[in-house]
């Protein structure tokens, strides 16, 4: 008799899956097809919100790009400097450079906030509890940032001086000990060029000044030292017309900007006097103009009969130490 209930009870067990395997499927048909669907709507709505974007970005920057193109004088606003006032061709590379690597990290901001909100959606519909995750989250990008501040520093400073312009490629620059010319800029480094041909490979977190050589103008700034006997008018009419002479020369035009100025005495020193003279230049322009007035200066000032000072020392003759025991002659100065 206990057999015969043994088997019975086994044969009700074994037909119990064939009977209760529809209801089963009828109860969760829902998961199965709801949740791959709602994840696929969701992994749809993902990239077309990054196709949007990326589109929106790439045609911003394309505007920028063909307005900078178009633009043939520099925009002076007094919200920001100027566009250089140099070669077209580095002026639109640098344009370039900036416009695309600031596009660059706007796409790439927009991929990763998409990607993790569209990750979020997806494991809540899986049924992953979020709430952990997103702490364990917060304490791993807590330590991550602790140890990478300097990284974090460079990204933020080669964001804001691409935005705000500070400088670009071909300009002449002075960051501390590297000065020279930049030729790359990006989110993390500067590469400078200095005089010798030495590249330098500056953080930019670390830049806490730049003094730009290469934007609106600069100033060639000639200082002439004469001597104390020099008639200081005939010496400022001399110098005067020597600035305006080179203003005049075709070779230069365009490269002084306005009319060159004899600031007068800037300093009396122990040799001489000396004059400044100076005159407003394109950018990057002043050292040679400065060398062409300072050939031209001493010309003029030769052919004016202005001499040039010498130093003024004191010779001290000094006898024989005989002599001066016996006779008690002392040392005599001589001025020269």
């Amino acid at each position: 008799m206990s057999s015969l209930d043994a088997f019975t009870s086994h044969a009700l067990s074994s037909e119990n899956p064939v009977t209760s395997a529809p209801e089963w499927l009828r109860d969760n048909l829902g998961t199965f097809v709801g949740v791959p669907l709602r994840i696929l709507l969701i992994v749809l709505g993902a990239v077309l919100v990054r196709a949007l974007a990326q589109r929106a970005i790439t045609r911003t920057v394309t505007r920028v790009l063909q307005t900078n193109e178009h633009d043939s004088e520099p925009r002076r606003t007094t919200r920001g400097p100027a566009v250089l006032q140099r070669d077209a061709s580095r002026a639109q590379e640098r344009r370039e450079q900036r416009a695309r690597t600031i596009g660059s990290v706007l796409s790439s901001i927009v991929t990763i906030v998409i990607s993790v909100m569209g990750l979020a959606m997806i494991l809540d519909q899986i049924g992953i509890a979020l709430g952990p995750l997103l702490a364990s989250a917060g304490v791993v990008g807590l330590a991550i940032g602790f140890g990478a501040q300097s990284l974090v520093a460079d990204y933020l400073a080669g964001m804001l001086i691409m935005i705000e312009d500070q400088y670009g490629v071909g300009d002449s620059v002075d960051l501390g000990e590297a000065i020279g010319e930049v030729e790359h800029v990006g989110l993390r480094l500067t590469q400078v060029r200095d005089l010798n041909g030495g590249l330098w490979h500056i953080r930019n977190g670390e830049i806490m000044r730049v003094r730009n050589d290469s934007q609106e103008w600069a100033r060639a700034v000639l200082d002439v030292s004469v001597a104390y006997d020099s008639n200081l008018e005939k010496v400022f009419a001399v110098l005067e017309e020597t600035g305006m002479s080179l203003r005049s020369d075709h070779e230069y035009e365009g490269v002084l900007l306005e009319d060159p100025s004899v600031w007068g005495v800037q300093s009396i020193e122990a040799d001489g006097i000396v004059v400044r003279l100076v005159v407003k230049t394109a950018p990057l322009k002043q050292w040679a103009v400065t060398r062409e007035l300072r050939r031209r200066a001493k010309e003029a000032l030769d052919a004016a009969g202005i001499e040039l000072p010498f130093p003024q020392r004191a010779v001290w003759v000094r006898g024989a130490k005989d002599a001066d025991a016996q006779d008690g002659r002392a040392e005599v100065p001589m001025s020269r």
